[in-house]
């Protein structure tokens, strides 16, 4: 198998002259999957125009700067392009090697948040704060459950000794996703262990492990989801969402509050919305974290319909090439990989969008690419470079 570095045989690699250059350039421009980088790029100068909007009068956070929050995101944004190239540098395959490292550091960041170095922000103790920098390390164990798991479900299979992934394989790959999961469980990050279990069903049935694997952890997630309520784990704002959720006039000036201005601004931007900055909802403060949970809100309010729906179709395209990508790489690994980024993807956008209309609970989870906040952005664009990687790296049959 070709190294990750060895870029020769793709015919982009270190050859020495500057046609050989001027080639390995153009091969390499030809093997990206350019609408999902430019519909990831849209979708986060789309989110800057949002954040933009909801924080230009929020002096309480902006610092008297109306421009505090988009220079910031779009600083984000570059450096998870920078990211991006980096990864894709590097490749999968590179990092497929690495796995042992990467996971022991994000097992290891997350239990700092458990000490007197962690940070409660929102509600959420989840945040490593240092020197006014913040860092929620939980998004980046999304990014290593999926590596490790590919990489232990896949190992024997892409060395041609098994056809699919055995019940001893399967249950290392579980542990290893356990590990971060339980810890990620006692912040309590209800939202990031909600992504983590789609993630793992997702990459279960992606491997070609026995049916009976998902089966039977769909059936231990629910009994689990039982003992976690009976056992009140969650902390009491938690809960009240889920209850808030279940009955939307719960209490619709305290825990419903927020879902319920939600749907408000959504309902209010019509077809083509009241435009950027002018929304009632959205400049009036109503709804609170517009620029982080919340940021579809400002779309649906001042963008309306068709600005909304924008964004759901730009979503759409990463996840319709992110498929494509998982079924033509050769290698069960990359297919894996593939797999578990459309699942987070997939159901974090899902969820975000939900909870702003009132068909999911509210999570905390934000919206890929296009709300305000480091450490998602990052993500996010780690995994579309671990996509371009895989895209990259197959065969020019492929």
């Amino acid at each position: 198998m070709t190294g990750a570095n060895n870029f020769s045989v793709s015919g982009y690699g270190p050859e020495r002259g500057g046609m050989s250059r001027l080639l390995a350039r153009d091969s390499l421009a030809r093997r990206l999957d350019w609408p999902i980088l430019l519909s990831a790029v849209a979708l986060s100068l789309i989110g800057s125009a949002l954040v933009y909007s909801a924080t230009r009068n929020r002096t309480e956070i902006n610092q008297g700067d109306p421009y505090f929050f988009l220079i910031r995101h779009l600083m984000n944004t570059g450096i998870g392009i920078a990211l991006m190239i980096g990864t894709i540098w590097l490749g999968h395959r590179t990092l497929r090697t690495a796995v042992p490292i990467l996971y022991g550091l994000s097992v290891f960041m997350i239990l700092l948040v458990l000490t007197p170095l962690g940070a409660t922000i929102n509600g959420q103790r989840n945040w490593l704060v240092a020197g006014g920098f913040s860092l929620q390390p939980a998004e980046f164990t999304k990014i290593t459950i999926i590596l490790g798991m590919a990489m232990l479900l896949a190992t024997r299979v892409d060395a041609g000794d098994k056809q699919y992934p055995d019940h001893r394989t399967v249950v290392q790959a579980l542990g290893l996703a356990a590990v971060p999961m339980l810890i990620v469980m006692l912040m309590p990050d209800l939202g990031t262990i909600m992504v983590a279990v789609i993630i793992v069903l997702g990459v279960l049935l992606a491997s070609g492990a026995s049916n009976r694997w998902v089966f039977g952890l769909l059936g231990a997630g629910a009994l689990g989801a039982v003992a976690i309520w009976q056992l009140k784990i969650l902390d009491e704002y938690q809960i009240n969402r889920f209850a808030a959720f279940a009955n939307p006039d719960l209490d619709p000036a305290g825990v419903g509050y927020n879902t319920n201005q939600a749907r408000i601004a959504i309902g209010s931007g019509g077809l083509f919305g009241t435009g950027l900055g002018h929304g009632s909802q959205t400049t009036g403060q109503f709804v609170p974290e517009q620029q982080t949970d919340f940021v579809f809100t400002v779309a649906g309010e001042e963008l309306g319909f068709v600005g909304a729906g924008l964004i759901l179709f730009l979503l759409g395209v990463v996840l319709w090439r992110a498929c494509r990508i998982a079924r033509e790489t050769t290698e069960l690994y990359g297919t894996i990989v593939a797999a578990g980024i459309i699942a987070w993807f997939a159901f974090q956008a899902f969820e975000n969008i939900g909870m702003t209309l009132g068909i999911m609970p509210v999570a905390g989870l934000p919206l890929p690419f296009v709300s305000y906040g480091g450490s998602s952005m990052f993500a996010v664009w780690v995994a579309v470079g671990l996509l371009q990687s895989i895209r990259v790296q197959r065969p020019m049959s492929a």
